[in-house]
């Protein structure tokens, strides 16, 4: 399988996957920038038939080594990656944020930026915290437009968890433009921080419900079980690779990393089996795990693992 991860950077320690260039500080948008290996820019070419015949359609390329990103329509005009990672700009100003991960997938079709708020952390239950950042991406291919998303980072094992759903959408942020001089500009980021802070409060609510549940056995492997698609089929009818991966999972909902009190036996820790599978071991190689988990199937398995989890929480 092809790598996702071209090239990236992360600032201090070695995040989860493994990946990246090491930056001792944080850095600014254009150090971020040069670092993930993003300063390039995206232009357009014609296209033709074999004929000579122009097509309705266009193709985006990188202007470095001239490699195609993707084919688009003949009114796409191309994000540049430094007027993307702008939009952090005026919180960077406000020091609200600092920019912790950037990189691009799939030779340069989608790149993203990764920053951390700088607001106190979650904490779930004594001694067990989570992390707020806000994920930025954007295509060159023309698959999706530009997104910013909430992404809690669970603090004990550095994973990136679900976060709960909202009629707050992050495409809402993006459209939001600032004067960087201006007082009431400030003002607006620091209101805009503060409602970001609000909805990771509430996703961390949802935890904190889960931490406060218990499960027995029978509950939490029928809860795998829906999660793996096999919730009606009898054990000793499930496949071997999928028994096995279940095995796996239970394991892990048991395991050292949901061991302290108050996580051990509760439908917190059983999220967390789940979502650790989903940060591990879901996915040939780390950098394809991580493009899943942020971007892909695997990013609808944790918001599922997470709205099933509080469905049977709910339940007792």
């Amino acid at each position: 399988m092809p790598a996702a991860v071209e090239k990236m950077m992360f600032v201090g320690a070695t995040p989860w996957h493994g990946l990246g260039n090491q930056l001792d500080e944080a850095p600014t948008v254009s150090e971020a920038i040069t670092a993930a290996g993003l300063d390039w820019e995206v232009g357009l070419k014609d296209l033709f038939t074999q004929e000579g015949t122009p097509v309705p359609a266009r193709a985006t390329y990188r202007k470095t080594d001239n490699s195609i990103l993707g084919v688009v329509g003949p009114r796409y005009t191309p994000l540049q990656n430094s007027d993307a990672f702008d939009w952090f700009q005026p919180f960077l100003d406000a020091g609200e944020c600092q920019l912790h991960t950037a990189g691009s997938l799939h030779s340069g079709q989608k790149v993203w930026v990764l920053a951390q708020l700088n607001r106190d952390n979650s904490e779930i239950v004594k001694g067990d915290e989570v992390c707020k950042f806000i994920l930025l991406s954007n295509s060159h291919d023309g698959t999706t437009a530009i997104r910013v998303g909430y992404t809690p980072i669970r603090v004990v094992c550095v994973n990136t968890l679900a976060a709960a759903h909202s009629k707050s959408s992050g495409s809402k942020l993006i459209r939001i433009r600032h004067t960087r001089s201006s007082k009431t500009n400030l003002e607006q980021v620091r209101d805009i921080m503060d409602n970001i802070n609000a909805e990771f409060e509430a996703t961390a609510e949802q935890y904190r419900f889960l931490a406060s549940k218990n499960f027995n056995q029978a509950d939490v492997r029928r809860y795998v079980k829906v999660l793996l698609g096999i919730e009606g089929t009898a054990d000793e009818e499930i496949k071997t690779r999928t028994r096995n991966i279940m095995d796996e999972i239970l394991t892990l909902v048991e395991g050292p990393k949901q061991d302290a009190v108050g996580v051990r036996g509760t439908w917190w820790a059983a999220y967390n089996g789940f979502n650790e599978y989903l940060n591990y071991s879901k996915g040939r190689t780390s950098d394809n795990r991580l493009d899943s988990l942020w971007f892909g199937q695997n990013a609808n398995e944790n918001s599922k693992a997470l709205e099933t989890a509080m469905q049977f929480a709910n339940a007792i």
